[in-house]
């Protein structure tokens, strides 16, 4: 629950197409070179990585070398190998403290294909033509109609996602929230398109683009391993630089902004490192509290704060937390509050550098306003799903 909202997670599962044909079949390859010795030929898309092997030697355990010696297997040894991926995936999200309501299988959905199609012709969304199914999404602001079955009855990439979404807007939610890669832009209109042909209000479907990421270390790109292949695997990052660090470098760019960094940046202790940077804000005012001899949750409030200048600005920013948090939310702009968290833990130090705070007439004045920032640091980590540090 957020800001009065109930929040569902979903995670879509591309289960039905080309990509798990191929990891079924990069499991058999690789079984029949490394377990049964044989001289076999790899595909240009052949999935590469000492994990592929790994997943051969838990499908020759779970169900024997037998398996392995006919392509009649593909798909059995494509759903083991696809329902091993999605444990790693989750234990890695699980790292990052990452979990989610759903995960919905793409190839389990297309049970509910012939009642998609009817109701897509119910609302005249789709005719056919040249031995083909099409769906009349230039109606709705596509470039083109988009081909759904092609002649020999396949249904195509968009079938899948046009499934989907009918079972999603079948839950009835009040909104719904698409994250795809800025690749997919020209899906927008299509699939909204088939969600109007479908008798639903499309104008509840909001896509947010997200951008691809370059991983560095040193300056150089980020090495993959040899046991993912050609992948960087979460937990491998996590290990580096750790959790924290991880989720705010994420969280500080709009989705669709490319991102860049440096691992190496984040494992520094100074002001590059914004985790480092803000944490040691908030440790640094428990610290003055503990020279203070005062617990924070016991300062009282005055009914008048004698402050100068730069201790007002100081309090104003910090209470300005609710309205960055209510702008994040409404903009999907996530990293204003990260932006926010770098510019009071700044102002914070630059007060404690240029102000004597203890032992002065103003002492507890300037604590209830280091106590009102501490709040907001802690408080604005929490959001972003990072415990913020008391000692350092």
């Amino acid at each position: 629950r957020f800001l009065g909202y109930e929040i569902d997670t979903e995670y879509y599962i591309n289960d039905a197409g080309a990509q798990i044909d191929m990891l079924g079949l990069s499991i058999l390859l690789a079984a029949q070179e490394h377990i049964l010795g044989q001289e076999v030929s790899y595909p240009e898309s052949y999935y590469r990585g000492e994990y592929i092997i790994d997943l051969a030697k838990e499908c020759e355990k779970h169900f024997g070398k037998d398996i392995f010696k006919s392509e009649d297997s593909i798909p059995t040894l494509a759903d083991f190998g696809k329902n091993a991926m999605l444990e790693e995936i989750k234990a890695n999200l699980a790292l990052l403290g990452i979990s989610f309501d759903n995960f919905v299988s793409e190839k389990a959905l297309y049970t509910q294909w012939q009642a998609t199609l009817n109701s897509l012709k119910a609302h005249q969304g789709i005719y056919e033509s040249e031995g083909k199914v099409w769906i009349a999404s230039s109606q709705l602001s596509d470039e083109k109609d988009r081909v759904l079955v092609r002649e020999n009855g396949e249904p195509t990439y968009l079938a899948g996602d046009i499934i989907y979404h009918r079972d999603k807007f079948m839950r009835d939610f009040t909104h719904y929230i698409n994250i795809w890669g800025a690749d997919h832009h020209g899906y927008i209109a299509r699939v909204k398109a088939a969600i109007h042909f479908l008798g639903y209000d499309e104008g509840k479907l909001e896509v947010l683009l997200s951008q691809m990421v370059s991983l560095l270390k040193g300056g150089e790109p980020y090495k993959m391993s040899k046991r993912a292949g050609n992948f960087i695997l979460l937990k491998d990052v996590v290990a580096d630089i750790g959790a924290d660090a991880l989720r705010f470098i994420f969280l500080s760019k709009k989705p669709d902004t490319h991102l860049e960094f440096d691992v190496n940046d984040l494992n520094k202790q100074d002001s590059s490192n914004p985790v480092y940077y803000i944490n040691y804000a908030n440790a640094r005012i428990h610290t003055i509290f503990e020279k203070a001899g005062i617990v924070m949750g016991d300062l009282p409030l005055k009914d008048n704060l004698n402050l100068n200048d730069d201790a007002k600005a100081l309090l104003f920013e910090a209470l300005c937390l609710p309205q960055v948090i209510e702008s994040s939310f409404r903009d999907r702009e996530i990293q204003k509050i990260c932006e926010y968290l770098k510019s009071l833990a700044a102002s914070l130090h630059g007060f404690y550098n240029a102000h004597k705070i203890l032992q002065t007439l103003q002492q507890d004045d300037y604590l209830y306003v280091l106590k009102v920032v501490s709040h907001s640091l802690t408080f604005g980590l929490k959001l972003l799903g990072i415990s913020a540090k008391t000692k350092m």
